[in-house]
């Protein structure tokens, strides 16, 4: 038996259960299509684990089996599962652009699970994460709330941003904040990491408090952004990402006051 990760254009498939529930398809053959480049992955529940992209097919194609956004899979996945789901889309992110030595143009080939090797050069080469980090800032009894730009929704979340060459986790914090809202911090702490796949990103939380300046926004990043107490918050991110972490961690200190 074989848990199949299977994606189409950055959505995955999932197969309805007998009682009703989805969850990552298992069988021995691939549920439906043609066996192509298949990724060997970590197993689950000491099964292995394959990922990879298929073609779209019609419904009448693929009963039992339902398409949507790898983030919507969180609401209807175990923890394991999700997370084994974003490894999978990361590794089919990566795998897709690096059929080619970017050394001395050999073709690469799998040599691990997470490594490849150039047929020509022998180099090595593992996937890429790119940093970020997501900090909430407080002051008294208020957080700072922003909107970015690249939103499709109409909720608020924290200051972030991608960590640059040569700059700590830290220095980047004050960076972000800094040129996103012109604002200064103290009291930095680290609060936790995320892996965000959206498409290899790595997420580091913190939390701060704020020491001085007037909110000035960066409107080529953000759109909105403005102080909030608890009992005035507006729609904030869902539970799947980090950024809802820190929030309902404030959320709960704010409550035991």
């Amino acid at each position: 038996m074989k848990n199949w990760f299977l994606f189409c254009k950055g959505d995955i498939y999932l197969e309805v259960d007998a009682e009703g529930h989805l969850c990552i398809p298992c069988s021995e053959d691939l549920p439906f299509g043609q066996l192509q480049d298949a990724i060997v992955m970590t197993p689950m529940n000491d099964i292995e684990s394959m990922a990879l992209e298929v073609c779209e097919l019609t419904n009448d194609c693929r009963p039992g089996f339902v398409k949507m956004e790898l983030r919507t899979s969180f609401y209807h996945l175990d923890t394991e599962s999700y997370l084994l789901a974003g490894k999978a889309a990361e590794l089919l992110n990566w795998h897709a652009g690096t059929h080619y030595c970017g050394y001395c143009g050999g073709i690469m080939d799998f040599h691990t699970d997470i490594s490849k090797v150039c047929r020509s050069c022998h180099r090595e080469i593992w996937p890429k994460l790119s940093p970020a980090i997501i900090v909430l800032i407080r002051r008294g009894d208020e957080i700072l709330l922003v909107q970015s730009k690249t939103f499709k929704s109409d909720y608020y979340g924290l200051v972030a941003g991608y960590v640059e060459t040569g700059e700590s986790f830290e220095d980047c914090v004050y960076r972000e904040v800094q040129e996103e809202t012109g604002l200064e911090i103290t009291n930095l702490h680290y609060f936790g990491s995320q892996p965000w796949p959206y498409p290899r990103n790595i997420m580091a939380g913190f939390e701060a408090d704020y020491l001085k300046g007037k909110l000035r926004l960066q409107f080529s990043e953000l759109k909105k952004g403005g102080w909030f107490r608890l009992e005035n918050l507006p729609r904030i991110p869902d539970k799947l990402s980090i950024a809802r972490r820190l929030i309902d961690h404030w959320i709960s200190e704010q409550q035991k006051r």
